[in-house]
């Protein structure tokens, strides 16, 4: 690298020009779409307390974040047990023990996640003590130096870890040029994982009076190789003597955690609310059709041994009433039944690019749709789907 380059702005215009360049020449079968999120009839939701054991995170006055985002996921945790109807929350850590970097999103992944949350509490140099609020993270290539310094800060955690050069595809968390790699995945997630950062932030602003120091977005290798919704949570700077304080308190912890828990409460009721599935109004049990064969009629079925592509516009924990109406006028919905949930989707392909181009025709009445694959009515992960129909 040039010595003349001495400008974090300059470096990171020059790395994102890099990935753009880089990223025009990739053959598409490279670029990794994220797999559907599947669950066991219950909303799965991982919730990762950074740093822990011999990683203390970031250091404050008198505490240390790994306490700090324990003490907050935990409660986290509670809240959403508590008060959301049919999930599970899983916990990549219980208490002060340490937990490699890679191993935090692949519990998600193991675990058929709906969303990730990792939470952490911010730091700045003993001369900015003044600073603080909370903001929060998705997966992207940073837009400026002071953006590239908080996804640097967060993944150094890797230096601690045996073998980390190998374990990690030789990623530098200290070398700009590392995070072009963030660039060239594609995030079939990023808009709904913008989606709960921005209602997280709404929380921490509007509930707990915060300062809103808004959504951004970073190469955080935690959150690089999730296949669902996912963010990073600062939930305030422990370097700023008041901040800490509200970050170690329990009230403090309650109010932070009851935030995350009432963000995620209106994600996903937003989720069901999308999937314009009729309920009868006088009951909480769904509407059914009739008969038996009704339902038969609107199954989806595959070829044998095949793998296709369909589109996924809707899902629900109960079986719905399959009809134009209620499928914002698309007539050929067809309901997969899987691990618990049911499935709308419609179309079906014999390759990847076909779905994607039936899904740009739907996008404007489901926005949020997406391609899944499907053999003997099953369902697949994508990147695999697609590299088996490649081949």
């Amino acid at each position: 690298m040039s010595t003349g380059i001495k400008n974090g702005k300059w470096k990171a215009f020059n790395i994102s020009r890099a990935a753009l360049l880089l990223s025009l020449f990739m053959p598409a079968a490279t670029i990794m779409p994220e797999p559907v999120p599947k669950s066991d009839g219950k909303w799965v939701i991982v919730i990762d307390p950074g740093h822990g054991g011999k990683d203390p995170g970031a250091v404050g006055a008198y505490s240390k974040e790994k306490d700090i985002t324990l003490a907050i996921a935990i409660k986290t945790a509670n809240y959403i047990k508590e008060n959301i109807k049919d999930v599970k929350v899983v916990l990549t850590r219980q208490d002060d023990s340490a937990v490699d970097l890679i191993e935090r999103p692949r519990i998600a992944n193991r675990n058929n996640a709906d969303l990730f949350i990792s939470i952490h509490a911010n730091a700045m140099p003993s001369g900015a003590k003044h600073i603080m609020g909370a903001e929060t993270w998705i997966m992207g290539l940073a837009s400026n130096d002071e953006n590239l310094q908080v996804a640097m800060k967060e993944n150094e955690v890797i230096y601690l870890e045996d073998d980390y050069s190998t374990k990690y595809e030789g990623f530098d968390p200290k070398s700009p040029e590392s995070y072009i790699i963030f660039s060239l995945t594609q995030n079939l997630y990023q808009k709904q994982s913008l989606d709960l950062a921005w209602k997280i932030q709404t929380q921490f602003r509007e509930r707990v009076n915060r300062k809103d120091r808004g959504v951004k977005q970073a190469g955080f290798w935690v959150l690089k190789n999730t296949t669902m919704p996912s963010v990073l949570v600062e939930t305030g700077f422990i370097t700023n003597p008041a901040e800490e304080k509200f970050l170690n308190s329990k009230q403090g912890q309650e109010y932070l955690a009851s935030a995350i828990y009432r963000a995620c409460r209106d994600f996903l009721a937003e989720i069901e609310m999308k999937s314009g599935i009729k309920v009868d109004q006088s009951s909480t049990t769904p509407a059914r059709p009739a008969t038996t064969e009704t339902r038969t009629d609107k199954a989806f079925s595959s070829p044998p041994g095949q793998t296709v592509f369909t589109i996924q516009v809707a899902a629900s924990a109960e079986p719905g009433e399959i009809n134009p109406g209620n499928f914002k006028g698309i007539t050929d919905i067809r309901e997969i039944n899987s691990e618990g949930r049911y499935r709308y989707v419609s179309g079906m392909f014999g390759n990847y690019d076909e779905a994607v181009n039936h899904r740009k025709k739907i996008e404007a009445v489901y926005p949020d749709a997406f391609v899944i694959a499907v053999k003997d009515n099953k369902i697949l992960p994508l990147q695999q789907a697609i590299r088996d129909n490649n081949n």
